[in-house]
């Protein structure tokens, strides 16, 4: 079955129609939770309430990853300078993702996926893998060894200006923090950067292709897969939409605030039967990515 036999030319155009308003609307949202994160421990400071804003800021940073991703399709605003000013100003400047550099990079993975040349594929080449083996990797995200090694990675390609927005983030809000009377709550942000946010952002990569049954095939309903997520994982591990992201590599252009209807639509009329390309949940995820052999050295 092709996708020309389920979906219209006319579908896919109202599908891909960009909305400034819509996204305003996701972006109003991602910026809410991030300052309630804040909010939260200083107006009751507390372990408990500590943690839960560690949890949801490294959940903000699973999100601002993927608006910056969707602004460096230019696919989430119609006005391609707000994908570039909050692609790169708003999303991309807190987690220290130059835009530009990002969407040439990101660009290869889509037009070689199911290929050798998939500049993506080292992340889940091994998957599945033995359950050990991957709970060292993720003994070591929540450890913060992995960050530790991305953040030393980052500091060797620091240069301005691609790092101007990251630095103006950070200055900007420990002065924040700092005129509000909680500079301590600094050091919630790198808190979750160093121990939280390296394993959700793990099992998202695992999600979208280390549990795609052949990576080296060029149908994306073999080399990607879509998962199926509560609200709650909605919350912290796929934020905007990024679990459909067999769909998002089907229709690139497709907004993330219209996937879900899209997702809907191919499961109705059958795109997806006998494929085993959709995961229930990050358990289904987890499931299908570890076997129950012994580990091997990682």
């Amino acid at each position: 079955m092709r996708l020309s036999d389920v979906i219209s030319k006319d579908e896919l155009r109202r599908l891909s129609a960009l909305s400034n308003a819509r996204a305003l609307v996701d972006l109003a949202w991602h910026l809410a939770l991030f300052v309630a994160a804040f909010a939260l421990p200083i107006w009751a400071p507390h372990p408990v309430t500590m943690a839960i804003s560690i949890i949801l800021l490294a959940g903000r940073m699973q999100a601002s990853g993927v608006i910056a991703h969707d602004c460096a399709h230019g696919a989430l605003f119609r006005t391609p300078y707000l994908n570039q000013v909050v692609g790169q100003w708003i999303a991309g400047a807190p987690i220290h993702l130059p835009l530009d550099a990002y969407r040439a990079y990101h660009l290869q993975h889509h037009r070689h996926a199911g290929t050798a040349q998939d500049p993506d594929r080292w992340m889940v080449k091994d998957y599945p893998i033995a359950r050990a083996r991957f709970w060292r990797k993720i003994g070591r995200d929540l450890t913060g060894q992995t960050a530790l090694r991305d953040l030393t990675a980052e500091a060797k390609r620091f240069a301005w200006p691609h790092s101007a927005p990251f630095v103006a983030f950070h200055v900007g809000l420990l002065a924040v923090l700092w005129a509000l009377g909680a500079p301590w709550a600094y050091g919630l942000w790198w808190a979750a950067r160093l121990f939280v946010y390296p394993a959700i952002h793990r099992l998202r990569q695992i999600s979208e292709h280390g549990t795609a049954p052949n990576r080296d095939s060029l149908d994306a309903r073999d080399n990607t897969a879509t998962t199926r997520v509560a609200w709650w994982e909605q919350l912290v591990l796929a934020p905007n939409n990024v679990n459909y992201h067999l769909e998002h590599h089907l229709f690139a252009a497709v907004p993330s605030y219209r996937l879900a209807r899209l997702h809907k639509l191919l499961r109705a009329r059958g795109f997806y039967d006998g494929r085993p390309c959709i995961n229930a949940g990050y358990a289904g995820v987890l499931q299908r990515a570890l076997r129950n052999d012994k580990a091997v050295a990682a």
